[in-house]
């Protein structure tokens, strides 16, 4: 639904997406808006995450969602945890396990697949005390 691109003086510095959807955490259906296709030019590598899920908030907040959500890979924990959960820009949960559909099908394959991941919930226009409980979240879609 929407992107963020970040320039500077030497062009796209950085880039950030947010779609709003519903998934499924246990048995409720919520929705949220789920951010990825995030990266940064690797010169500002370490600089860039923290500044843009500040500039998201209000982006968000315009969407109408009650969380925000992402996932990392368990190997960023340490990373994602120094940057945004320390700063209370978003809760950290580990040991989620999340469904999604592949982006592409084959006969070969099955169509979803299941990935144990780090979650990130930046509570928007809901307290985290209402984030429901359960491990298992299905993204109904592919990743973004």
């Amino acid at each position: 639904e929407i992107r963020a691109i970040g320039y500077d003086d030497r062009g796209v510095a950085i880039h950030i997406g947010a779609l709003r959807r519903f998934i499924k955490v246990g048995e409720i259906d919520l929705l949220v808006a789920e951010l990825g296709l995030y990266g940064v030019r690797p010169d500002l590598e370490g600089l860039g995450i923290t500044h843009s899920i500040r500039v998201m908030y209000p982006v968000l907040r315009d969407l109408g969602v009650p969380f925000g959500f992402g996932t990392v890979r368990s190997a960023l924990q340490k990373h994602i945890t120094r940057l945004l959960g320390r700063q209370g820009l978003a809760t950290v949960l580990p040991g989620f396990r999340v469904r999604s559909a592949r982006p592409d099908i084959y006969l070969t394959v099955p169509p979803t697949r299941v990935e144990d991941v780090v979650v990130l919930v930046l509570p928007i226009a809901r307290p985290m005390s209402e984030w429901p409980a359960g491990e298992m979240i299905e993204r109904n879609g592919p990743e973004l």
